[in-house]
């Protein structure tokens, strides 16, 4: 971080263009200090300030069209894809669909606040069909919100930025070291906790062909659709007979669940999160025959098996 004045000071307001952009790309670069940094020099030249804050939009706007128009062309592959390279991969997609069912076009607006979701709201806007300039008004007003914050931040905080600066600058290597140590904390813990959830229910998962089998018995188990509501307005399709769960009202829904049955459950997510979840759940208020649908739904559609219209209006 010693080095973002000097950055700034040799590349200008392009360096914190080239920032934003590959960090809106999906690329590990965090632009917030850049963007304090941006604004710290701002109290210096007002004029330097504004063109950080256009340059922030511009570039903000160009690397979220780029993942709406693969979500618009690619459908939730796209976010799957995003969540499957993320260090919380398990129930991100889930989370950005709750957002999108809970405030709609609002999200854009706010979705850079929030780790995670600033990434996969655009390519999600685009997978449910957002018109262009709709997404372009809302992601816009998002980006000057976020870029505008940021910089009205390190303008306000000037003096304790350039404190900073100097005391990490005096430390040299040592400041290097205690940032690359707290990181590598964080990145063990997010590696553990994503470790633990695919783990978790990996011995008594059942396949879509096991479950094809079994269902042609006439023996059905009771099946749970854990998917988003989103998720169920992008394929309204499902496996025969399966009744629908809300992940935001599981409290209510799973003590109706007959504990006598065998029970599959299925979502769309990365690592079966959301199934993992229903079932753990279930598991803990005494269900001994709940598993986990491997793959769900789309990898039950992909194999060829039957599926039903949902016919909710």
């Amino acid at each position: 971080m010693e080095q973002l004045p000097q950055l700034l000071a040799e590349y200008g307001a392009w360096a914190l263009f080239l920032t934003v952009l590959l960090e809106q790309l999906g690329m590990p670069i965090p632009a917030l200090p850049v963007l304090l940094v941006a604004g710290a020099a701002a109290a210096d030249d007002p004029m330097y300030g504004v063109l950080s804050l256009f340059l922030a939009i511009v570039a903000s706007t160009i690397g979220d069209f780029v993942w709406y128009a693969a979500g618009r062309r690619y459908g939730s592959r796209v976010l799957k894809t995003l969540c499957r390279i993320s260090l919380s991969p398990d129930s991100c997609v889930r989370k950005t669909e709750n957002t999108f069912e809970r405030r709609g076009v609002a999200t854009l607006m706010i979705a850079k606040f929030v780790p995670g979701l600033s990434t996969l709201a655009p390519p999600l806007a685009g997978a449910i069909g957002l018109r262009h300039t709709t997404f372009l008004v809302y992601n816009g007003a998002g980006a000057a919100l976020w870029a505008g914050t940021g910089l009205i931040t390190g303008l306000l905080l000037h003096r304790q930025i350039d404190g900073v600066l100097a005391w990490m600058s005096k430390l040299g290597g040592a400041a290097v070291a205690l940032m690359g140590g707290l990181f590598a904390i964080y990145l063990a813990y997010r590696l553990w906790d994503r470790y633990r959830l695919r783990s978790l229910f990996s011995r008594t998962r059942i396949s879509p062909q096991e479950l094809a089998a079994w269902l042609d018995t006439g023996d059905a188990p009771l099946i749970l659709d854990a998917r988003s509501v989103l998720a169920r307005d992008l394929d309204r399709r499902r496996i025969p007979g399966a009744r629908i769960v809300d992940m935001e009202s599981l409290e209510l829904v799973l003590p109706t669940i007959p504990q006598d049955r065998d029970v599959v459950v299925y979502c769309s997510c990365p690592n079966d999160a959301s199934a993992v979840q229903v079932a753990w759940r279930l598991a803990r208020i005494g269900h001994k025959r709940v598993r986990p649908l491997a793959g769900g739904f789309d990898a039950w559609s992909a194999a060829g098996h039957a599926v039903e219209a949902d016919e909710r209006p």
